[in-house]
């Protein structure tokens, strides 16, 4: 699983690079490229402290993306903790939001791998509030959200709060899920950018929970069912 990690990372930014070429076509929109994090921080709890990301690569134009997503925590030792990886095609279908469809991989260091087809949308809901909705079908199907605000204080000083939640469709013992027992993560973060929004550093609050049936089988294990750390991070846009 390691050498596919490996290769995912070595080998993406060369399939990036090709379906530039690929979707460059006469009479369509410029083919461009991006690498963006939403999460690049360092979280500080009562028990344990640990690293967290989330970023976003993609290549292509107005028309078709192909988008990269990779997020997770990694906690000491250098185990990772949660790692899960989405590659995806995405096209507008509104003004507003796109649709797209997809792969993913959820391969943690201490948890049985899980890989899923992904069908969602993702865009600006009213108000401006960022938002993306999923679908991940496979043997453990579930549903993934989440929702996002920049609210400006100043030019540069920006108050984002955030809601991550997922609800699994069907039982996953071996990962202690439960059908319906929903995993809700809430964000708030206070960033500065320093070099407009290409260099932004933040600091924050992190809460999770899980409810319902999974929260009982954590429980039963001796788990926490929620979790507030302090973070402290910086975000980078290219």
């Amino acid at each position: 699983m390691k050498k596919l990690l490996l290769g995912t990372v070595v080998g993406l930014p060369l399939g990036l690079a090709f379906a530039s070429v690929a979707m460059a076509e006469p009479g369509v929109s410029p083919t461009v490229w991006s690498v963006r994090t939403d999460k690049l921080e360092y979280r500080l709890g009562d028990e344990e402290n640990s690293f967290a990301w989330e970023f976003e690569a993609w290549t292509g134009n107005d028309e078709l993306r192909l988008v990269w997503n990779s997020e997770g925590t990694s906690i000491k030792g250098g185990i990772f903790e949660e790692l899960d990886n989405q590659i995806r095609l995405q096209k507008p279908i509104t003004n507003f939001f796109d649709g797209f469809i997809g792969v993913a991989a959820s391969t943690p260091d201490s948890l049985p791998e899980r890989y899923y087809g992904a069908f969602g949308v993702t865009g600006l809901a009213p108000q401006w509030f960022d938002v993306e909705a999923a679908l991940y079908v496979s043997q453990y199907p579930y549903i993934g959200a989440e929702v996002e605000y920049e609210g400006l204080i100043t030019n540069r000083l920006i108050l984002v709060p955030s809601i991550e939640a997922s609800f699994p469709l069907a039982d996953d013992s071996a990962r202690k899920i439960d059908a319906g027992g929903a995993a809700v993560e809430l964000g708030l973060r206070l960033s500065y950018d320093l070099i407009g929004r290409s260099v932004s550093p933040y600091i924050g609050v992190n809460y999770e929970r899980a409810f319902g049936g999974t929260a009982d089988i954590l429980r039963d294990n001796g788990n926490q069912v929620d979790e507030v750390t302090g973070v402290i991070g910086i975000n980078l846009m290219f």
